[in-house]
């Protein structure tokens, strides 16, 4: 096309009227070709029913997972009086995180990021070994778009009945199943929001609050954004979250090699494919009978047979449906199953396939994750059950007492990790000649203070240095430490601070 013609495509009258030396059927042409569109229309996809070892291991895990997604906020664990009962709970209110006997507090939310960090590492690991087989069996999206699906098909039917009832006029029976189906969904989301609520608060006095309708209004809110979560992207979405929400299927191109463990379609097994009628020879073509069961089953409506695809989550489903065919037409079965690139490759040339599990990215993942797990352990082995902090006042910086001794203020905050309660002393060092006293108490240096379990207690704290004591000081800060002692286990914890004094 020359630049003629692009000037007379581009021109907005290019439809009605052709430029000079141009004939009019060259532009008729042009805009007579379809418009491309630039969002895929969505096709329906009716997942079957599989039967096999992989659809047992994914209801196995179905099971297990969500078992424990609802059981786990109604577990008890006894941290003593005044401390919550409940083994997982997330208390944002009085900002701690409980994990049966393990207690977090802000201060060591470096424990949350190691565990974050520590989990990629073996997503990473499992990636590179399996694929995207924590998609096609515990991520939460693949787990309850399966819970949703099963659903479905109680209402509706396999396949081939939903299929028909999709093309089936809408009538009573119509409305009573896509209704059902539905209401159920939302039940569904309701249980699951309801579900990780609990996670925030006490379990049984929410559900309480939550049966009375005396729960707090974030906790109905929370609730219900959960539960309309789930219907949405469980229910309506599916598939389309995985395809185009998630990142997911992008990253894990990275992390795929040829010694990658994928469901795969065997070519040379399969090819060339084709119908097969009992009693025929297997003579000069493939296993491959074409039924499009591997289709069929998929819950992403693709097929095993095209290679790899950005949408295939190695669920395996087809495995199971491709089996139960070869098994049905008198043929070896896992035509299609976990297969690396280097075998695939060496089965069709006929060379020796060889499987390589330690690889540079792998022994890699491995190190990086017992170098993440063995800091964490050193981390909660030397977990410190006392944290103190110590903040000199403001304003004023410094107060003068009618005996002309100068007086500081500090603030003293200390943390009982522990589950009991403990008693603490108080002292000073560096500071020669220096009395100690706090808001509140007539008591001097050496004064006791209790703490509650796991509770947060914070005091004021006065330093005096008398007349004959500051000329020993030089300059207008002197460094000194505080020293709070567990007096119990005689632990103690010693923080640097400064007094400061008038210009000499």
């Amino acid at each position: 096309m020359t630049a003629t013609d692009l000037a007379v495509l581009a021109s907005p009258n290019a439809s009605r009227e052709a430029a000079p030396g141009v004939a009019r059927t060259d532009v008729e042409a042009v805009n007579a070709r379809p418009r491309r569109n630039l969002y895929e229309v969505r096709k329906n996809i009716y997942p079957k029913l599989a039967f096999g070892k992989f659809r047992l291991i994914k209801w196995a895990v179905m099971a297990v997972t969500l078992g424990i997604y609802y059981v786990l906020p109604w577990l008890r664990w006894n941290r003593g009086p005044g401390l919550p009962s409940q083994a997982f709970l997330l208390d944002f209110e009085h900002q701690r995180l409980y994990f049966g006997p393990l207690e977090i507090w802000p201060q060591e939310f470096y424990l949350i990021t190691g565990l974050l960090v520590l989990s990629a590492l073996a997503l990473f690991l499992v990636t590179a070994l399996a694929g995207r087989v924590w998609c096609g069996y515990a991520c939460p999206q693949t787990v309850w778009t399966d819970l949703m699906i099963a659903v479905e098909r109680f209402w509706q039917g396999d396949r081939n009945a939903r299929i028909k009832l999709d093309a089936t006029p809408w009538n009573a029976d119509k409305v009573i199943r896509k209704g059902a189906t539905h209401v159920t969904w939302l039940l569904v989301g309701l249980a699951t929001g309801g579900a990780f609520v609990f996670y925030f608060r006490d379990a049984p006095t929410l559900a309480q609050e939550l049966w009375s309708g005396t729960a707090p209004y974030v906790a109905w809110l929370f609730l219900g954004i959960f539960a309309l979560t789930t219907y949405l992207l469980g229910g309506i979405a599916r598939e389309q979250v995985c395809t185009y929400m998630c990142p997911w299927p992008r990253i894990q191109g990275a992390m795929f090699d040829a010694d990658s463990f994928l469901v795969s379609y065997r070519p040379h097994r399969g090819e060339p494919r084709g119908p097969h009628k009992k009693g025929e020879a297997w003579d000069d073509r493939g296993d491959c009978v074409d039924c499009n069961q591997c289709v069929a089953v998929c819950p992403m409506g693709i097929d095993i047979r095209d290679g790899p695809q950005l949408e295939c989550i190695q669920c395996a489903l087809c495995i199971d449906a491709c089996n139960s065919v070869m098994s049905k037409v008198g043929r070896p079965n896992l035509l299609i199953a976990y297969d690396t690139f280097h075998k695939l490759d060496a089965a069709a040339k006929g060379t020796p396939p060889r499987t390589k599990i330690v690889r540079p990215r792998t022994a890699l993942y491995v190190g990086s994750i017992a170098v993440v797990a063995g800091l964490l352990l050193f981390a909660l082995w030397n977990r410190s059950s006392l944290d103190v902090t110590v903040q000199a006042d403001r304003n004023p910086l410094f107060v003068r007492l009618t005996d002309n001794s100068i007086r500081n203020g500090f603030t003293v905050k200390i943390l009982n990790k522990r589950q009991q309660a403990r008693r603490f002393g108080i002292g000073l060092d560096g500071l020669p000649n220096a009395t100690l006293s706090i808001a509140g108490s007539d008591q001097a240096t050496g004064l006791d203070i209790d703490v509650a379990p796991s509770t947060l207690r914070e005091v004021k704290l006065y330093v005096s240095v008398p007349p004959a004591a500051l000329r020993q000081l030089s300059g207008e800060t002197t460094a000194f430490d505080v020293l709070v002692t567990d007096l119990g286990d005689k632990t103690s914890s010693r923080h640097a601070t400064s007094f400061r004094r008038p210009t000499p």
